[in-house]
């Protein structure tokens, strides 16, 4: 890696918490070449985005920049004074966030929201150069360039289209340096390929070099060429993507790499327990050593030093143990999640349309959960998933047809529903947080169900304990408050508060699509378990199709509000009958085999 082909070097980066001085992330050290794209993984509160925000010169309110360069096509963008960092940013290096709709404008039309990023920064040499230039990159983007589409609001544009306008605005201005935030996390897999695909031919046509953050690792696998692993603040791994994939170095790369599902795969998935230390609370020697099963004295003691275990080429790692395997990250079969066997559907739906202010977006719908029982429905964005599985909570009422309870028909609305038909029926949301009330302790909220039900309040508070010991969190976690737990934790908590009422059925909707792998993981061995146990029949809608095998027996294919494939998951995943489904599947992201260089 010559310094005529770096765009983006990070030499040193450190930032702390600015009122205590405790560090947020350190020593962070990168280079990226143009044209290439590098993948900054790991898990919730690692100091990801912190370092991203970094590389435009911004740092969170309370958080200060304390040492460290970052220097991009020759300039410290650290020392750049408030007017030059205004015109660095957007020309120099630029940058994509995860949410494109609270990004975008909503008053602005998409063209003029593109225009002006070239205005600000003097692009072109007149007014008809710069509306040449915001055809081209809409074009570049795949995205229609007829007066008419550039004339369209934020809000008249589908997800996948909002984020390749944001993508538009960062490349518009062609910088050196583009930093990516998750953006693809909301999208289903066919737009999330078109992005991916439009970032890397952009990366490459135009010598940008990306840093993209993201806790996806099969994205990771697919788009980048080198990844950096941070854990606690600290890039503990970095090398090239096949490297760190086939040949993981650091212990808990390795238990990153055992929590991503595979779509071809009937490896269970490993989780694990615990969380990162927070700033102010890291230990003097590795920050890992708490969770790590080959941690010894020397890890406690001491903080390893980078050491290069790759004689041919680059391949830092930060361990005293490096390519030690931890048992629990040896590959291991799915443990079984085969249904209870009975005939007896516990919830039956039949020929259901649902519809918004009559016009009908689910048609003619049918099928059937057994107990014990789960059947995992998938599609795209706007398919009909979540309007289904809202019609059959009770949450949507505007639905004709029949879905019925144990064989007893449930009323359109659950306001209308017998309060022992609401319990029997549960649902957890896709955000835990918007779902739990901030200012009700935890304990509150899960025995709110029984409250509802007059159970009594002892016996609701030895059924909350219970439920919390049951989630793997222990009976004190009742007098927090949601603010004060992780994602991970919080989905625990919405889940013990949807079981707490002992009910028939549960409805997953969406529920580890903003975990990262290792908490995802946790969360479906955690379901699982409990599938197994209490003889659920659980509803898992998601459009992570590598997830299903992992959880569900079934799987019913959605497509334009209608179900278009429906079978075994083994069946549906390995031999997809509809063109539809197969599309599905091409386009889902995976970790190639890297050893053999064949897809997974």
């Amino acid at each position: 890696m010559s310094e005529q082909t770096v765009a983006l070097t990070i030499k040193d980066l450190r930032l702390d918490v600015a009122q205590t001085g405790h560090d947020i992330v350190d020593e962070i050290t990168l280079n990226i070449e143009r044209g290439k794209v590098l993948g900054l993984v790991g898990e919730s509160g690692s100091g990801k985005t912190t370092v991203g925000l970094a590389v435009l010169g911004h740092a969170r309110k309370g958080v200060a920049i304390s040492a460290g360069s970052i220097t991009i096509e020759g300039s410290n963008v650290l020392a750049l004074d408030r007017k030059r960092l205004r015109q660095a940013r957007g020309r120099l290096v630029s940058y994509v966030p995860q949410d494109p709709g609270t990004a975008l404008n909503p008053a602005l039309r998409i063209g003029g929201q593109v225009l002006e990023v070239l205005e600000t920064h003097g692009f072109g040499a007149d007014a008809a150069e710069r509306q040449a230039r915001v055809t081209e990159v809409f074009e570049e983007v795949k995205l229609p360039s007829a007066a008419s589409f550039l004339r369209r609001y934020p809000h008249q544009l589908s997800g996948g289209q909002q984020q390749r306008v944001g993508l538009a605005m960062a490349f518009a201005a062609r910088p050196a340096v583009i930093v990516l935030d998750e953006p693809t996390t909301g999208l289903d897999v066919t737009t999330q390929a078109h992005v991916l695909e439009t970032i890397r031919n952009l990366a490459q046509q135009h010598g940008v070099a990306a840093l993209y953050v993201t806790h996806d690792l099969a994205v990771v696998a697919t788009l980048a060429d080198e990844v950096a692993v941070m854990y606690a603040g600290r890039i503990v791994e970095l090398a090239a993507t096949a490297d760190v994939f086939a040949k993981p170095a650091h212990p808990y790369t390795r238990y990153l790499v055992a929590a991503a599902p595979e779509m071809g795969s009937d490896r269970q998935l490993v989780g694990l327990g615990g969380r990162a230390p927070s700033p102010g609370q890291r230990p003097k020697g590795c920050a890992f050593a708490v969770r790590c099963e080959l941690a010894t004295d020397e890890c406690r003691a001491e903080f390893p030093a980078v050491t290069n275990v790759n004689p041919n080429g680059s391949h830092e790692v930060r361990c005293f143990h490096a390519f030690g395997v931890p048992e629990r990250t040896v590959p291991r079969a799915t443990a079984s999640i085969t249904s209870s066997g009975t005939d007896d559907a516990a919830l039956a739906l039949r020929n259901v349309t649902a519809s918004y202010t009559g016009v009908a977006v689910v048609h003619d719908v049918s099928f059937d959960i057994a107990r014990g029982e789960c059947v995992a429905l998938v599609g795209e964005s706007g398919s009909g998933k979540s309007t289904l599985s809202r019609s059959i909570g009770g949450l949507h009422r505007e639905w004709q047809g029949e879905i019925s309870l144990d064989g007893e028909s449930l009323a359109r609305s659950s306001r209308d529903r017998p309060v022992q038909q609401r319990l029997a029926i549960q649902y957890v949301f896709q955000n835990p947080y918007s779902s739990l009330h901030p200012r009700r302790p935890i304990a509150e909220s899960i025995g709110r169900p029984l409250a509802i039900a007059g159970v009594d309040k002892r016996e609701i508070r030895r059924e909350v304990d219970r439920m919390l010991e049951r989630v793997s969190l222990s009976a004190s976690y009742g007098s927090h408050f949601p603010d004060q737990l992780s994602g991970g934790e919080r989905q625990r908590v919405a889940i013990a508060r949807a079981l707490v009422s002992k009910p028939k059925v549960l409805i997953c909707d969406e529920v580890t699509s903003a975990l990262d792998v290792l908490v995802q993981a946790a969360t479906i061995e955690l379901l699982v378990d409990l599938q197994n146990e209490l003889g659920l029949a659980m509803l898992f809608v998601t459009h992570n199709l590598p997830l299903v095998r992992s959880i569900a027996q079934r799987v019913a294919v959605m497509s334009d509000g209608a179900i278009v494939e429906l079978g075994t998951a083994e069946d549906t995943l390995s031999n997809p009958q509809q063109d539809y489904t197969q599309r599905l599947l091409i386009d889902t992201p995976r970790i190639p085999d890297f050893e053999s260089g064949q897809p997974a």
